[in-house]
């Protein structure tokens, strides 16, 4: 596979396989009945994966907002990771990502007519948000990451996959990413494959589609990355990013992200001239970070400038310690997701479908 990021710790082989027995169990116990799933009398779409890092779930949750909002009243719930916080808080645009982790701070923050709630335990945060006074209008709840949650049964399940970690050459933690065998996939209703380079060729699309081992009650669309115009960080300017390899600019990419290998190729597509500067995912900066940015941008030769994901720029707005240059030269990249093979009216039309047909009292 092209771009293939999948890593084997066969050392650890042994862990995976005991892990791996916690999970079949687990399972099992769901499977029977001796756990509980409950369905609710409401559309609920839930984004997930079963690898550890990230597939793009962000984006796609927003792109499922920007299709149903508007003709719903739509729900995000996330169990906030990383946050500061416990048990279910509905957020407000004056949230802080403290409050309510990086990921629903920044959903809440492009779409602040949209409900934003957190919490750890999905059941009592859906019975929340259909019951409360100031949410109990709610039409469709989109579960962000909860496919091992399965105490909740979703009307409509969504695996993401990673294009350069497919999860049938993968294997279980902690030898692999894996937080399921590949076979839990078939949980899913729909499965999309994220991260695709857009040249992907038809063989590459027949080759992920045997591998995945798609069964008939599934649906399998894939998906690309999409890039819009940059806005600085601390301030109002704004930028086209075709401009950047004219002028022959110098890029500090910026990324506290899982798997940000694919933005690195995408980026190097419009500038010459890329330098990543990496931390781990929901990374939480210091003003040790802040040293080592000012630094790092102050080593490029001119004209150089930032860019950073729209999820590290929550985290970074606050930070203390930065230089007026690395505030000044600092620009956001919003990622969305685009459906490719011309098939975004088919995956359009059966989200529309879903929430149509199960619509509350319908």
């Amino acid at each position: 596979m092209e771009g293939d990021m999948t890593q084997i710790r066969r050392w650890l082989m042994p862990l995976s396989w005991i892990y791996g027995l916690g999970v079949d169990i687990r399972n099992a116990l769901f499977d029977m009945g001796a756990l509980p799933s409950v369905s609710y009398d409401i559309p609920i779409i839930n984004v997930g994966n079963i690898t550890v890092g990230g597939t793009g779930k962000t984006p796609t949750v927003e792109y499922l907002i920007r299709l149903l909002n508007g003709r719903y009243r739509v729900a995000v719930l996330s169990r906030g990771y990383k946050r500061r916080t416990k048990g279910y808080i509905l957020s407000t645009t004056a949230s802080t990502i403290e409050e309510i982790g990086d990921e629903p701070w920044q959903i809440k923050q492009k779409f602040p007519d949209v409900i934003v709630a957190v919490d750890a335990n999905r059941r009592r945060g859906i019975e929340r948000l259909m019951t409360d006074e100031a949410t109990k209008d709610v039409e469709v709840i989109l579960l962000d990451d909860a496919f091992q949650h399965r105490y909740v049964k979703a009307g409509h399940n969504i695996l993401l996959v990673d294009y350069h970690r497919i999860i049938s050459d993968d294997c279980l933690l902690p030898a692999g990413r894996l937080r399921e065998r590949p076979s839990a996939s078939t949980r899913a209703s729909t499965i999309i494959v994220t991260k695709c380079p857009r040249h992907i060729n038809a063989m590459g699309f027949r080759v992920i589609l045997s591998a995945l081992n798609i069964r008939p009650y599934q649906q399998l669309f894939f998906s690309t990355f999409t890039y819009e115009t940059m806005h600085q960080l601390w301030g109002n300017g704004t930028l086209e990013p075709e401009t950047l390899r004219k002028d022959n600019t110098h890029v500090l990419l910026l990324t506290g992200i899982a798997g940000p290998r694919q933005m690195e190729q995408d980026v190097r597509r419009f500038v010459q001239h890329v330098n990543p500067l990496t931390f781990p995912d929901h990374h939480y900066f210091t003003r040790h970070d802040a040293e080592s940015i000012n630094k790092a941008l102050q080593d490029l030769p001119q004209p150089h400038i930032i860019i950073t994901t729209e999820k590290d720029a929550a985290r970074l707005l606050h930070l203390e310690g930065l230089t007026d240059e690395v505030k000044q030269c600092t620009y956001v990249l919003p990622i969305g997701i685009s459906i490719m093979r011309d098939e975004k009216e088919k995956f359009d039309k059966m989200i529309n479908d879903y929430v149509q047909e199960n619509k509350r009292n319908s």
